[in-house]
């Protein structure tokens, strides 16, 4: 029997217009039982570690908990950190799959981030790392709380740009993106509940 699409139409999509980069926001891309079971499996599944990074040479813990998995020769590092792939588990190929097939892209390696309430956040940055190569496309899946997605300019100062990132969301960024933008997940001031983020890369 073939499997059914996790996933709506593109269709059902919508391009975020910003200068210097591409983004392709699917905001009903799971379903919310679909989007629920997700979780919920990823929660339970997967191997979560606080990773320990350097920022201006100063050893810090990463305010979140994370996961890299991805084939045995997708290894990456970024801030100090150097992470060799987990295997892929069943819940998360079968995401990459479909992500795949609907974004006409391929993703060899994927980095989960869980934030598990309000002080959980992650700085501005870019995924620009040499392993990504110069135009990456990165999907990123958001499951469980909304959060704010910021994003900054790095030479326009007065460009920047909030969305909040939904249950069951998808969030292409491809292009010169990374070259041009950072982003980051800042601490709310209200509780709120955990979150999972999937960023699915391809490594070269």
């Amino acid at each position: 029997m073939a499997q059914q699409s996790l996933f709506l139409s593109d269709s059902e999509s919508e391009d975020i217009q910003l200068e210097d980069a591409h983004l392709r926001y699917f905001p009903h891309f799971l379903d919310e039982k679909k989007a629920d079971l997700a979780l919920q499996q990823l929660l339970s599944e997967t191997a979560w570690r606080q990773e320990e990074i350097r920022i201006a040479g100063i050893a810090r813990k990463q305010p979140r908990l994370s996961a890299w998995l991805g084939d045995p020769n997708a290894h990456y590092s970024y801030s100090g950190l150097h992470l060799a792939p987990s295997p892929w588990t069943p819940t998360i190929l079968q995401l990459r799959r479909e992500i795949q097939d609907l974004c006409l892209c391929t993703f060899n390696s994927v980095l989960l981030n869980l934030y598990r309430d309000q002080q959980d956040a992650m700085g501005w940055h870019s995924d620009d790392e040499k392993e990504l190569g110069s135009q990456p496309n990165i999907a990123s899946l958001s499951l469980g709380a909304s959060r704010q997605f910021l994003l900054k300019h790095k030479t326009k100062k007065d460009q920047r740009y909030s969305m909040a990132l939904q249950h069951g969301s998808l969030l292409l960024m491809s292009g010169n993106t990374q070259s041009h933008w950072l982003h980051s997940i800042a601490r709310e001031t209200t509780p709120c509940a955990a979150r999972i983020n999937l960023t699915f890369r391809h490594i070269i």
